[in-house]
């Protein structure tokens, strides 16, 4: 167990958590900001350590909090809920300090914190969800997702909880406001602003369930409901819920389960659910991965400690060990409900405004089953500037008795008296003395419109009779004035005009800000500023004058004054950004430029707009430099180190020759001229990011690989990492799938961690001027390999003899030409194509079954115009493999090579034709198979290179294919290797034609007759005789095995005229579209 802990976090939890630890002997470290200092958790810890900055934005503050952990010697840090407790790149930082964070992992934290992508991992695990979309960038995509499911919906923060940033959009009109207000929101709750949206569900209840995890095994803890809400706020929560069928806890719960296992959690969290009970149906709505401000009330009906749990699974204990009976949960003890108590007035229309003040007496319930959960204490000045809640009374009830708990309940708030500031106290008594609630009928609506009789006087005297409240000191308002006033108690946190100012009715003067939300402050009609009493940082009551403003009539003038903005005025801030993004630009870098012109090359930057001629490329990471700064310093690291040696971003590539979603890839392109193209700390994590926004977003990829490999001197990390060897880049790279395929291109040298991803393209074309290796001449002279010049290592010809290179290019200018045609045929059909005279295919197969012919030929005359390319042209020659166009619409083609080993199956050609019939497979490119060839090789020496293997593969793969295979015999089709050409059966193809050329047998035909009538011609003592009658058996075979008479044993499906050949094709391939409709 960690000996030292830091609390990032304030209030009550932080005095919860730090409780629990202290019993588990376990030193804490609280932290606060400077308006914060009085807060009670300060003096909770056992050292207490003041943070930059103010408000909620201070103790988000991630680098302070590290600093403040490392520097106090804790080996732990716990978030708490709200702030830190969901963002991934707190705990990513913490880890990288050596801290434990407790937890989930950062990348669990990434896929539940982030509503969208949990959303997509329950639709993957057959979880239902509502209707939903986003994020959205402009209000104008929201407004496409209200249009589509009507109205009203549910704007969501995409990140954070407790309410931040969800607001319900009734109307279209309303949805332009809405939208912005939730924006802030999230970004003040959690510092992301993204917004999604989800189809809003009428008469539901929020029920939520407890898990648990240890990385492996997972368990749960039961139930809460959490239906009694006000603006999507947490008003009671009770535990376990009432009135579930054991039906739909058990498939909640279930549900729950499936999704902690499937992100390996580590940890605690709450799966949310919204429930139809009338239907028995539920919906997931999100996880949040840490502590819940309601898991007090599983506490109490299960006996376990949450926050012990935590700090447990985070120094590494397993669930088995901690408590055997975790992973069967005995039911729960009783019952258990949680109410909140915020300062807060409710205005006649429901709106909650949060108040502050300072508190003058503050006295709490007591007696069996009463537990509080607080921060606060006589004389204490509540803050604007966080979460409203003051106390957490949780009453447990030891039976299964709901009007019990109530009561119980009830009687604990009459007890409490908190005076000098206004509670939502008689709101909470009203709300459980209620029918419904009694019932338990409600909704998660229910508190919208609920008022409440007036709450029965509580069980205290009244200190407040005799000490009246604290008004604020009125300001005289000028004749002709009027004041703008201060509608809740906040702080001021910008003031956008001044004295003199000539404004317009609507217009934002001021921001105030109140519970982590922004409220725009504006002006009641036109006209002229005339006094700020109130300044940016000031606490202000409810009713203070915030501004005095003197009414003008003439609106026009002032609209024309304020709106008349330049387009093209100069702004600072934009000044700088241009400056610095110029830095990482060829144009910055011209010595680099140079050397590039030297050695015939095009820079990377040019290359990847020459990708994207046409289209557009946005960059991620451009500003990012090498991990360095400690040895070189920031400046000298923008200049020779930009983008940290790698380009990265969303690019279109064939713009305008397909739909823009087909146009849409990951771009990633090493550049050796910074640092010889290495792979950084920082070059990975872009590399990482890009390849999980192309894994989520299902792109292709076009990588260029140039680079020497792992770079060993970034050690701005030394300390915290040794290795390295837990980065993912290569495994995501090679894992990734999209809509098309991964295509690797390379010009110059590709050594080590370059070369790993180079090889892990399903499609790799290289320049002449390549050289690939896994290690390059450092490392094998390091290894005792001896001494080579690197143009000795791998160069680009020898790998494309082997299989590696697919296609060979003379430079890196016809590289990235070809990686845009092979990009185009898993794009889309076009409808610009033409085609030679198709009668000239009667005449490219000589009738002469022993003469040779060009099958290249065959090919290009098929394809439409100038569309066929070739893979792996120099490697497994015996078959000829690549992509085509018939009439526009993209194909796979495969034919054999009568010039070598008179179209034998070898190991190699075998090896070629398994890889490219998956490659079609994956991205769904049908397969044309054109097929001439007398079976696998056989003989000691194919045995020597593996040709069982090799051609059981390629029958594997045939057997694996569900794109739609086409097969024309042009000569011959002998045994199981014309077999493998279709497919693994010519019963398999959509259909299988021959030309009148073909030729069929079980096996080749000499070889046939050999084996059959060995014993006749064994007989015949005269060579002559024997080979006489040899040559009209053969003869024979020949006949039998001709297309034609094959034909009609209805073997294969027809013979054709060649010239008939497209049309068979493309009637294939309208017959397969037609059948997938």
């Amino acid at each position: 167990m960690f000996k030292k802990l830091l609390i990032a976090n304030r209030g009550e939890i932080a005095i919860r958590i730090a409780r629990t630890a202290a019993q588990m002997g376990v030193s804490v470290v609280t932290v606060h900001t400077a308006d914060d200092a009085r807060c009670l958790h300060v003096k909770h810890g056992d050292q207490s350590c003041e943070l930059p900055g103010a408000g909620a934005a201070g103790y988000m503050d991630v680098d302070a909090l590290i600093r403040t952990a490392v520097e106090t010697g804790c080996e732990a840090v716990h978030p708490g809920y709200g702030l830190l407790s969901e963002r991934a790149d707190f705990a990513r930082a913490s880890a990288e300090a050596g801290l434990t964070f407790v937890g989930p992992d950062p990348e669990t934290l990434e896929e539940m914190g982030d509503k969208l992508r949990a959303r997509a991992v329950a639709q993957s695990l057959d979880v239902p969800v509502p209707l939903g979309d986003g994020p959205f960038a402009t209000v104008e995509e929201a407004r496409a997702f209200l249009d589509k499911v009507g109205d009203p919906i549910m704007l969501k923060a995409v990140q954070g909880g407790g309410g931040r940033g969800m607001r319900r959009v009734e109307t279209s009109d309303e949805l332009a406001s809405v939208f912005e207000q939730a924006r802030a929101e999230a970004a003040s709750g959690s510092g992301m602003a993204d917004i999604y949206a989800e189809e809003y569900l009428a008469d539901q209840r929020h029920i939520e369930v407890q898990v648990l995890g240890d990385g492996k095994a997972v368990t749960h803890l039961w139930d809460r409901d959490c239906t009694l809400q006000r603006r999507n706020q947490k008003v009671v929560e009770l535990a376990p819920a009432v009135g579930l069928t054991d039906d739909l806890r058990g498939q909640m719960i279930q549900a729950s389960l499936t999704l902690a296992r499937a992100s390996k959690l580590r940890g605690v969290a709450t799966v949310e659910f919204l429930v139809d009970m009338q239907a028995g149906a539920f919906r997931f709505i999100e996880t949040n991965p840490r502590i819940q401000v309601e898991h007090t009330v599983t506490e109490e009906v299960t006996g376990y400690d949450l926050v012990e749990l935590q700090l447990r699974l985070a120094a590494g204990e397993v669930l088995a060990d901690i408590d055997q009976h975790l992973l069967t949960p005995a039911a729960p003890m009783g019952t258990a409900i949680e109410v909140r108590v915020n300062t807060q007035t409710l205005q006649p229309d429901g709106t909650v405004l949060p108040v502050s003040g300072t508190l003058e007496r503050f006295h709490m319930p007591g007696g069996q089953g009463v537990r509080v959960e607080t921060h606060g204490y006589a004389n204490y000045a509540t803050n604007p500037g966080f979460d409203p809640m003051l106390v957490k009374i949780i009453v447990h009830h030891r039976r299964d008795d709901l009007p019990g708990l109530l009561q119980r309940a009830d009687r604990a708030l009459s007890e409490t008296e908190i005076s000098g500031v206004d509670t939502n106290l008689g709101q909470l008594r009203s709300i459980l003395a209620a029918p419904e609630v009694q019932k338990w009928d409600v909704t998660t609506r229910f508190l919208d419109g609920f008022s409440g009789a007036a709450a029965q006087p509580g069980r205290v005297f009244d200190a407040r009779q005799d000490s009246p409240k604290e008004t604020v000191s009125p300001i005289d308002v000028p004749e002709g004035c009027v004041s703008v006033a201060a509608p809740i108690q906040a702080l001021v946190s910008d003031v956008l005009v001044t004295p003199g100012d000539k404004v317009q009715a609507g217009q934002e003067l001021m921001i105030i800000e109140a519970m982590k939300m922004q409220h725009p402050i504006v002006a009641p009609q036109s006209g002229r500023i005339e006094e700020l009493p109130a300044t940016k940082g000031d606490t202000v009551p409810v009713g203070a004058t915030l501004c005095i403003l003197r009414p003008d009539g003439d609106t026009h003038e002032a609209q024309e004054h304020e709106t008349a903005i330049d387009p093209d005025s100069p702004r600072g801030d934009l000044t700088k950004l241009s400056e610095r993004v110029a830095l990482t630009l060829d144009r910055a870098r011209p010595k680099a430029v140079e050397r590039r012109r030297t050695r015939g090359q095009a820079t990377t930057r040019e290359n990847v707009e020459r990708l994207c001629a046409g289209g557009e490329f946005h960059e991620y990471g451009q500003l990012v430099i090498a991990a360095q700064r400690k040895k070189l310093g920031v400046e000298a690291l923008i200049k020779s180190s930009p983008a940290d040696g790698i380009v990265t971003g969303l690019g279109t590539v064939n713009a305008g020759q397909f739909e823009d979603a087909a146009g849409q890839v990951a771009i990633l392109a090493y550049d050796s001229t910074v640092m010889a193209g290495t792979q950084g700390v920082f070059g990975h994590r872009k590399t990482d990011r890009l390849l999980e926004k192309a894994a989520e977003l299902g792109l292709a990829s076009i990588f260029l690989t140039e680079g020497g490999g792992g770079r060993p001197n970034d050690d701005d990390f030394a300390g915290t990492m040794h290795c390295a060897l837990d980065v993912k880049t290569f495994t995501a790279y090679a894992g990734l799938r999209g809509w098309g395929p991964k295509i690797a291109v390379n010009s110059g040298f590709c050594f080590a961690g370059n070369a790993a991803l180079f090889g892990a393209g399903d499609i790799r074309i290289a320049a002449r001027n390549s050289w690939i290796g896994l290690g390059g001449p450092a490392m094998i002279e390091a290894g005792g390999l001896g001494r080579f010049d690197p143009r000795e290592v791998g160069p680009a010809p020898m790998q494309a003899e082997i299989g590696l290179v697919d296609i060979l290019t003379e430079d890196d200018t016809q590289a990235v030409d070809a990686a845009r045609q092979v990009l185009s045929y898993f794009q889309g059909a076009t409808d610009d194509w033409t085609v030679a005279d198709e009668r000239m295919l009667r005449h490219l197969v000589p009738e002469d079954r022993k003469r040779i012919y060009d099958p290249r030929k065959v090919v290009q005359a098929l394809a439409d115009a100038g569309s066929f390319l070739e893979l792996g042209a120099q490697f497994g020659v015996g078959l000829i493999t690549g992509f085509l166009r018939i009439e526009g619409r993209p194909m796979g083609v495969m034919l054999n090579n009568p010039h070598h080993l008179g179209g034998a199956l070898d190991a190699q050609a075998s090896t070629k034709g398994a890889r490219f019939m998956r490659l079609c497979n994956r991205f769904g490119l049908p397969l044309l198979s054109l097929c001439d060839t007398p079976g696998f090789m056989v003989g000691p020496d194919s045995e020597r290179e593996g040709g069982v293997a090799a051609a059981c593969d390629f029958i594997g793969a045939g057997a694996d294919l569900s794109v739609p295979l086409f097969f024309v015999a042009l000569r011959k089709g002998y045994g199981i290797g014309a077999q493998a050409m279709a497919g693994g059966s010519f019963a398999n193809p959509v259909f299988t034609i021959s030309w009148p050329t073909g030729e069929f047998g079980a096996m080749g035909l000499e070889g046939g007759v050999r084996l059959g009538y060995r014993k006749e011609l064994e007989a015949l003592t005269d060579p002559e005789a024997r080979e006489a009658l040899f040559g009209k058996l053969v003869a024979r075979a020949y006949a039998e095995g001709g297309a034609i008479n094959v034909a009609s044993y209805n073997e294969i499906d027809a013979v054709i005229d060649p010239a008939d050949t497209r049309s068979w094709i493309m009637r294939g391939l309208n017959a397969h579209q037609a059948a997938d409709v």
